[in-house]
């Protein structure tokens, strides 16, 4: 859990970050100390909101920076080169609101019993495939342990039911701290 501040800080961090993207001016990143939970690899997403929906989204799994270089490096990501949006531009951005999901550690599971939708997310790792579903996204279109498994699956280019398959892919379930 990290606290009010350091949430107002990666939020900033985001928005700067984004503002730089599209070319604004934008104050440079504060220095972070060395023992601050920002300093931390963590896996994280940054998802875009304009007007409320979502607009582009980019993230990581794996821990191998800062967290708060992640957030920076995955808001420009999610903000200008999310292949299923145009990127964004500077008239548009104040329409726009940083949503950062800071992932908890990853538990191993066999299937969809004990997903509990809107506290679970879900990784599916097959080979290089890996497929995410935050704990947000199911709880926001209503869907069981399955489906989010299933969705899991189609956003790693897999089969939809290889969840269920005698060769299955990996299975994760994570919770994440959103703001």
């Amino acid at each position: 859990m990290i606290s009010d501040a350091e949430r107002a800080m990666l939020r900033k961090v985001a928005l700067d970050a984004a503002a730089r993207a599209v070319g604004l001016r934008a104050a440079a990143r504060p220095q972070i100390s060395g023992d601050s939970a920002l300093a931390r690899p963590v896996p994280v997403f940054v998802t875009w909101k304009r007007d409320g929906r979502p607009r582009g989204r980019s993230g990581t799994t794996g821990a191998a920076r800062p967290l708060a270089d992640e957030v920076e490096e995955h808001a420009v990501t999610a903000l200008v080169r999310d292949p299923r949006f145009p990127p964004a531009t500077a008239k548009e951005l104040p329409r726009y609101e940083p949503e950062i999901s800071i992932l908890s550690s990853f538990e191993e599971i066999r299937g969809a019993e004990g997903l509990l939708p809107g506290s679970h997310g879900v990784l599916v790792e097959k080979g290089k495939r890996r497929g995410v579903v935050l704990p947000q996204d199911g709880a926001g279109y209503g869907w069981d342990g399955a489906r989010i498994l299933s969705q899991a699956c189609l956003r790693a280019g897999l089969a939809e039911e290889s969840w269920k398959s005698s060769s299955p892919p990996r299975l994760f379930r994570f919770t994440a701290e959103v703001f």
